[in-house]
């Protein structure tokens, strides 16, 4: 999975413009044209996560064979509805082993378990916009993914 895979992590509020929109379509394609990308691993509690996931569904329209996954990190266990709405949305959708028993840490887990998983990561953050009270779960992450020697496509470009 990790050579065509990409992921998506940033803050759960954004500076949502249609510059940051454009930028982000753009980047999508390329991965997808130039990079052979055609898995994007997503997940939730964010606006950059739904803007991601509405791009990307707007984009397989001209690129069918992409897939749409998306990471949970509450519900380890679904039921046949709930798993068969979320499959009118994504294309699969998996609970980390990883996630299990991570409590407070749950997203911090996911998102690592995304970056793991992906050759690329598609990341929304603002350090003027990061919360100055506790650690930003986005920061925490980047700084992962760099760690990892993750591709980084960082957002928003000024």
């Amino acid at each position: 999975m990790l050579e065509n895979t990409c992921c998506f992590f940033g803050h759960r509020t954004i500076n949502e413009t249609e510059k940051l929109k454009w930028q982000l379509k753009e980047i999508i394609e390329k991965l997808i044209v130039e990079e052979y990308v055609d898995t994007f691993l997503l997940g939730s509690k964010s606006r950059f996560n739904s803007l991601c996931l509405e791009l990307v569904t707007a984009i397989k329209q001209r690129y069918p064979l992409i897939k749409r996954v998306y990471v949970r990190a509450e519900f380890p266990v679904i039921d046949d509805d709930y798993k068969a709405y979320l499959l009118e949305i994504y294309e699969d959708t998996y609970y980390p082993e990883r996630v299990f028993g991570a409590g407070k840490v749950a997203y911090v887990e996911r998102n690592y378990e995304m970056i793991d998983r992906s050759r690329f990561c598609v990341v929304y953050y603002d350090e003027c916009h990061a919360p100055t009270i506790r650690k930003s779960g986005t920061k925490i992450a980047l700084d992962y993914a760099i760690k990892q020697g993750k591709c980084i496509i960082k957002l928003p470009v000024q």
